[in-house]
């Protein structure tokens, strides 16, 4: 099976069942080095008079040093029998272990950033904006002391989706 690029417009998912339930690789990098992981925060929308995709990266994961190095990133999507897969890459780090490898991913690297074959939708983002969260911005409290007991504040990245592929 191979992927189809479809119009970014006329493609449809399901956002908060497919990043908030079934999650998505977030993966940058080029084919001599580069890493994944898992994320299940993130959104999608229009910004800037642009079609963009949002996703969130703690200063500690291994990813967000690819992410920021490279211009572009991708969001995959999976079907529920990589769930095992997914959660690995969300568990272990990409300094340690060869996560391509351990899961059995296999990468792609014909577009401006990886992906991975069994990836049932891919978004192409290039970044447009990038931005540490800051602290003082919570309106509702609990959301800091909840999320951020060791104050790691993710960085947000803002992207262009610049191609849809989807598999045939």
């Amino acid at each position: 099976m191979s992927f189809q690029e479809i119009n970014v417009r006329e493609f449809s998912m399901k956002p908060f069942k497919m990043i908030g339930d079934q999650w998505m690789l977030v993966t940058a990098g080029d084919q001599i080095k580069y890493n994944t992981m898992t994320a299940s925060w993130g959104g999608i929308g229009v910004m800037w008079g642009k079609n963009v995709a949002v996703t969130v990266i703690r200063p500690q994961r291994y990813t967000k040093e690819f992410v920021e190095s490279h211009d572009c990133f991708t969001l995959s999507f999976y079907p529920e029998e990589y769930k095992k897969a997914l959660s690995l890459c969300g568990s272990k780090s990409g300094r340690e272990i060869d996560k391509a490898e351990e899961t059995g991913l296999i990468p792609v690297f014909d577009q401006a950033a990886p992906y991975f074959e069994q990836a049932s939708l891919v978004l192409v983002c290039k970044k447009l904006y990038a931005q540490p969260m800051d602290p003082a911005g919570f309106v509702d409290k609990a959301l800091d002391s909840r999320w951020y007991p060791d104050k790691d504040y993710h960085k947000m990245f803002v992207g262009e989706v610049i191609k849809v592929l989807v598999k045939e």
